[in-house]
């Protein structure tokens, strides 16, 4: 069994292994990493022999941790890292490069429009009627995106969300509130077959969808990272957020919002965030809890996106492609009879 998992800001893990009634047994650790003295690399291997294959990749990091020599320095692997990819071999979970990703970035859509296309594509990835895909989205029109699980009324003012013409729609993911105006956001989609986030947790999972973004964000002069769980920050302040849904039909669906600009004016108008939403957050001003990338950068959002999408394709591949008819007009359906409706988005009034 093979499986790899490359290190959020770190470097490639690789493990092969065999299971022979029901235990790890030969684990070969490998990869671009840095590991002092040489003989941990031995001691890694040991610690994982004969280890039920079942174990939980927190069970084995601390296997790993417990067998290390004193002393041991590790840079760009961690023992969390080793279980991670341990687990991954064990479920046999595929890596972004067995997969031809696919690009649609269409002109601007309708808030609800959008949720519906989350869904469709997810269920066509899901289904093998759609190769892994990246959607960049484009906003018609401003709005606020609440979370599958958030009440209607706790997070929105719908008088102010009234008078400014900002729509109020529910997504099919968890998570908390977006706000989002045409020109100001970043908003994207990964489709992807559960495979690839195969042996991790949700949590786990998160960082490593969005690692390359992190890399094209340096790119670009932008040192960010992931505060968990789903905060893409900076030194500067907070950049996006991600949020996911794992579909019983096999697919992964992650998409994160970054604010390029942001009227922090109207946002604290038309959403209601509480002190405890931005206390635990360690900051006292929600005005402060967001960093647009057009300060951070002095890049248009055009340009952003090109290089974003330039940085995926040459770590991943990645070939143009378009809504299909029957795609479209399945989201179309949806909005008529799930995302438009009073009952889908005040579900959780």
């Amino acid at each position: 069994m093979h499986g790899e998992y490359k290190v959020p800001g770190g470097k490639l893990v690789v493990a092969d292994v065999d299971v022979v009634d029901g235990l790890l047994r030969s684990p070969r650790i490998s990869g671009d990493f840095f590991l002092e003295p040489d003989e941990a690399l031995e001691a890694i291997n040991t610690a994982l022999d004969g280890l039920p294959a079942g174990l939980e990749a927190r069970e084995i990091a601390a296997r790993v941790d417990a067998g290390l020599p004193p002393g041991t320095v590790m840079l760009g692997l961690s023992a969390e890292a080793v279980g991670i990819t341990v687990r991954r071999a064990v479920a046999r979970a595929s890596d972004w490069h067995q997969h031809e990703w696919r690009l649609i970035h269409a002109g601007p859509q309708e808030p609800a429009l959008h949720m519906a296309l989350d869904q469709v594509l997810a269920e066509e990835v899901g289904a093998g009627r759609r190769p892994p895909t990246l959607r960049i989205w484009e906003w018609a029109s401003p709005s606020i995106i609440i979370g599958s699980f958030q009440s209607l009324r706790n997070e929105v003012d719908a008088e102010a969300a009234r008078r400014h013409g900002v729509t109020v729609v529910r997504r099919i993911s968890g998570g908390g509130a977006m706000f989002v105006e045409p020109g100001n956001t970043i908003t994207y989609s990964l489709y992807a077959p559960e495979s690839l986030v195969a042996g991790m947790s949700f949590a786990e999972s998160y960082a490593f969808l969005d690692d390359w973004v992190l890399g094209a964000l340096g790119e670009l002069g932008v040192k960010a990272w992931y505060q968990p769980l789903n905060d893409i920050t900076s030194d500067q302040g907070k950049i996006g957020g991600a949020a996911q849904k794992r579909l019983a039909s096999g697919a992964v669906l992650h998409h994160v919002t970054m604010s390029y600009d942001i009227d922090a004016d109207k946002m604290l108008q038309v959403l209601r965030i509480g002190r405890e939403k931005v206390s635990d957050k360690g900051i006292t001003s929600a005005k402060k809890r967001v960093d647009p990338l057009r300060r951070q950068t002095g890049l248009p959002r055009e340009e952003i996106i090109d290089r974003m999408i330039g940085h995926f394709r040459a770590r991943h591949g990645l070939a143009a492609d378009h809504l299909t008819d029957d795609e479209t007009r399945l989201a179309e359906k949806y909005v008529t009879d799930k995302f438009d409706t009073e009952a889908w988005t005040a579900r959780v009034p």
